[in-house]
């Protein structure tokens, strides 16, 4: 199996919710389903052009190739190796929101405070985790080279969503 697929899904997840932690806290609405959502909808459209970047650094190497069917297993390892710390960054990440959907106010209120405060200090981490894995796991200096693009990419979503709408929201 290609890793290239729950990357994808897992890039553009995150960028959805890098959209949303832009706009979040910005507005002193009680109901802002709709901001939220759009908010979300910016930071997946802003992730889906930047994670462009690492696809096409990929599909260059492959079309460089001497040998696509080697090259293409290179990266497809360090895909998998990229994959696996994200995967259980993902897995922290949906169980501290299940937490918090789920458990009473206060008890999803720690859980918020506990869990997803703490893990989005640490995404940097896990996508350093990730590049490192990407490398170690087989996939050598392309693999790193595609795996620190799409970190990156994915780390700027952010960034570049509050710039370009919720920097002068308050």
């Amino acid at each position: 199996m290609t890793p290239a697929l729950p990357l994808a899904l897992l890039g553009l997840t995150d960028a959805a919710f890098s959209g949303f932690r832009a706009y979040a806290g910005r507005d002193a609405r009680i109901r802002k389903g709709r901001a939220n959502v759009r908010a979300a909808l910016r930071g997946l459209a802003v992730g889906a052009v930047l994670l462009l970047v690492p696809v096409l650094a990929a599909v260059l190497w492959l079309a460089a190739a001497a040998d696509r069917d080697r090259a293409y297993d290179t990266l497809a390892a360090g895909g998998r190796g990229f994959l696996l710390p994200l995967t259980c960054y993902a897995v922290a990440v949906a169980l501290s929101l299940a937490a918090y959907f789920l458990l009473p106010f206060r008890a999803g209120t720690l859980a918020m405070v506990i869990g997803l405060g703490p893990l989005t200090l640490l995404r940097p981490l896990a996508v350093a985790a990730g590049c490192l894995a990407a490398l170690l796991n087989g996939g050598g200096r392309p693999s790193l080279l595609v795996a620190c693009l799409a970190g990156a990419a994915v780390l700027c979503v952010e960034p570049a969503v509050h710039r370009r709408w919720y920097r002068e929201v308050r």
